[in-house]
């Protein structure tokens, strides 16, 4: 699974605000105050911030519970999505980084990981936040009705090889019935391995500004190195396809910026980590084949 800059950053600081807080007698302090029965919500919450608050590189760090998912497949164990939000250490400033990581906990010891025994799999693999009312954008609404039966959500990069096989593909699976499904779009490129897909979007939210119909399947249609950062290459690229006249300039608008920062939030909420990344009917389906047994 290809993995953004941002989400990059952010799981280099999750190592970096862990480091030291298991060592020595700290560990000992640390186990003993998770071992206490019948701790709350708010328990962990407080150990998160106080276990987490002892590295030395973090300034500043508030972790709030966000979702809890009982387990199904273990009795008594729930999953926590923490929302950490650290001010770090750094040069030449301070750095505020926010983002969401998974605990597990029985109430009364707590882990980042737990694993399947007979499988070997980790159980962070299954758990996902869902998506929330407020996710569904009338801007990402690509194709059918926003009152469907179902509800898709797809993150794509639309260099992405894997995605420009399946995202088409399944959109046009789709599309044929506005009452069954209605699709919602958001923009996930991986700038760290196609930095060309950043002006990509950007365009797209552009054209879409513009009045132009079908942004999303056009862009797939576009054929550029996916490791070109020559703008003016780009949209010469873009353009042919969308036979539209999209400028540098108009990649500045604050509008296209709206909907870039729009799409980069929600994929933080729900911590999208890869390209496609598809929900259906608010949880994230691995399978990618849901919509195929909906009709």
């Amino acid at each position: 699974m290809k993995i953004n800059n941002k989400l990059a950053m952010s799981l280099a600081l999750l190592t970096l605000i862990f480091v030291g807080c298991t060592n020595g007698d700290q560990a000992k302090t640390v186990t003993k105050e998770v071992k206490q029965v019948g701790v709350s919500d708010k328990d962990i919450e407080t150990f998160l911030k106080d276990s987490l608050r002892a590295n030395p590189s973090i300034v500043s760090l508030e972790a709030k519970i966000t979702e809890k998912i009982p387990l199904q497949n273990v009795k008594g164990w729930s999953a926590y999505i923490v929302s950490l939000d650290a001010m770090v250490k750094a040069q030449p400033q301070d750095r505020n980084i926010k983002q969401k990581t998974i605990w597990f906990s029985n109430g009364e010891v707590i882990t980042q990981d737990l694993v399947d025994l007979k499988t070997g799999e980790s159980l962070k693999d299954s758990v996902s936040p869902e998506l929330k009312p407020q996710h569904y954008k009338a801007q990402n609404l690509i194709y059918g009705n926003a009152n469907a039966k179902h509800k898709v959500a797809i993150f794509s990069d639309p260099l992405c090889p894997f995605c420009r096989d399946f995202v088409p593909a399944a959109i046009d699976f789709m599309k044929k019935d506005a009452n069954k499904f209605a699709i919602y779009y958001y923009h996930f490129p991986l700038p760290a391995i196609h930095p060309a897909a950043v002006t990509l979007v950007k365009a797209a939210a552009a054209a879409e500004l513009q009045g132009h119909k079908n942004s999303v399947l056009d862009l797939y249609k576009v054929e550029v190195d996916p490791r070109e950062k020559d703008t003016a290459k780009i949209l010469v690229a873009f353009n042919k396809v969308f036979k539209l006249n999209i400028v540098a300039s108009d990649l500045e608008s604050a509008a296209v910026k709206q909907r870039y920062q729009s799409d980069e939030e929600v994929a933080e909420d729900v911590m999208v980590q890869g390209t496609p990344t598809m929900f259906f009917d608010n949880k994230q389906d691995k399978s990618k084949k849901l919509y195929e047994k909906a009709l």
